[in-house]
């Protein structure tokens, strides 16, 4: 999370906007598929679950609400808009009632995680993962809370108060950030909106406006599935990208970021080659662990960016969530409970499989990811996949 630069205007609510943007919400799947990072060619470690996203862990749903409207001249209240909301519910609709083991981890601060201090001190993720811009975290939270309301949690004999989890990255380059165009009823969308399967990828939800290693980034996922003898186990990766500088952008290993030097945004201005901006990751997962070893699962997170050049910048906020759907009802209050835990001796290939999920989710955020104009005519381009091939090619890891 990164505000290079702000404006004096004062931000005005435009309500009326909500009716149109509401009519831009976006399903899951996509309906023209895009091509996806292994379709170019790029080399990744590990073997992957069926669909190669988050949605491999069964139960986990994700919906997006996609705000896109408006261009030109910068009119805060109006726009141009290009943002949304992201919902990612470990066990779909029963994620309020059957809470999920979980861990987080920040490898820099830069940026928001709300209802961490809970996850940290009970070990449970109780409710949905949100993800938005950096000036919509309030009203996104307080509309869980109100999903919650609405379908009678908390209730007189239940819990009585809400702590949400609700990330963001800053997509203030491209969106009216101050103009609050996200609204209630997009993080309701969101929520009620998700779905298993297939998941769209790119300028999508809270990733609309984002970017990434210099080229557009936005809504990445990947998954990896182990193998039978270390227990079959699927991990999910979704990741909101919007962090890196385009030099040091390395895919398969290959500087890329540097064989694709034209066209970097922000140019003229004095961050122009600062390591900025942020990435949220959540890591989804059927492996029977328990918090304290999620957490170490959401460190693993760390080495995914690493692979692909990330040096983790001052500016950037990079926070990472995983949670296990094994366990189901572990957070019964009412009773003593039984638990399974794979011993921190095979933990090896659940690590290994978060990393090689990461780093894939991220690039395939970036081959997802369709050039953008916003604010300003602020132009952004999407790594563009001719080059990315040749590049690939040239460095002998362009696979068959």
């Amino acid at each position: 999370m990164i505000r290079p630069f702000s404006f004096s205007c004062v931000p005005v609510l435009f309500w009326s906007l909500a009716i149109s943007s509401l009519a831009l919400a976006q399903n899951n799947s996509p309906t023209k598929p895009k091509p996806r990072a292994r379709d170019l060619g790029v080399p990744f470690d590990g073997p992957p679950g069926p669909l190669n996203a988050i949605t491999d862990v069964s139960g986990v749903t994700v919906g997006h609400t996609t705000l896109i409207f408006g261009e030109g001249r910068l009119q805060v209240g109006k726009g141009p808009v290009r943002t949304g909301v992201t919902a990612v519910l470990p066990r779909g609709k029963d994620s309020m009632t059957n809470p999920v083991f979980a861990g987080w981890w920040s490898l820099n601060g830069n940026g928001e995680m709300t209802g961490t201090t809970w996850v940290e001190e009970s070990g449970f993720l109780e409710g949905p993962v949100m993800i938005t811009n950096t000036h919509s975290v309030g009203v996104v939270r307080d509309a869980v809370i109100q999903w919650r309301v609405n379908h009678g949690q908390p209730d007189p004999t239940g819990y009585w108060w809400s702590l949400p989890i609700v990330a963001e990255t800053w997509d203030g380059w491209l969106n009216d950030i101050n103009g609050f165009h996200v609204k209630p009823e997009h993080a309701l969308h969101a929520i009620d909106s998700a779905a298993s399967g297939p998941l769209e990828e790119g300028n999508v939800g809270g990733g609309t406006g984002m970017v990434c290693n210099g080229f557009k980034g936005g809504i990445g996922t990947a998954s990896r599935k182990l193998d039978a003898k270390d227990g079959g186990y699927t991990v999910g990766i979704l990741v909101q990208c919007n962090y890196g500088r385009r030099p040091d952008l390395r895919i398969a290993g290959v500087p890329v970021g540097r064989e694709i030097p034209d066209d970097v945004p922000y140019a003229g201005t004095s961050f122009a080659n600062d390591d900025h901006g942020s990435i949220i990751v959540v890591v989804a997962t059927d492996t029977p662990l328990v918090a304290h070893q999620l957490k170490r699962l959401a460190r693993r997170v760390s080495l995914g960016l690493g692979r692909n050049g990330s040096i983790s910048g001052n500016g950037s906020g990079d926070i990472f969530i995983a949670f296990s759907t094994a366990n189901s009802g572990a957070a019964a209050v009412d009773h003593v409970v039984d638990l399974k835990m794979l011993p921190n001796d095979k933990l090896g290939p659940v690590f290994a499989a978060t990393v090689q999920a990461t780093e894939e989710a991220i690039i395939n955020a970036m081959i997802a990811a369709e050039t953008m104009t916003g604010i300003e005519n602020h132009k952004v381009i999407a790594l563009p996949h001719d080059k990315l091939r040749e590049v690939l090619k040239k460095y002998n890891r362009l696979a068959p």
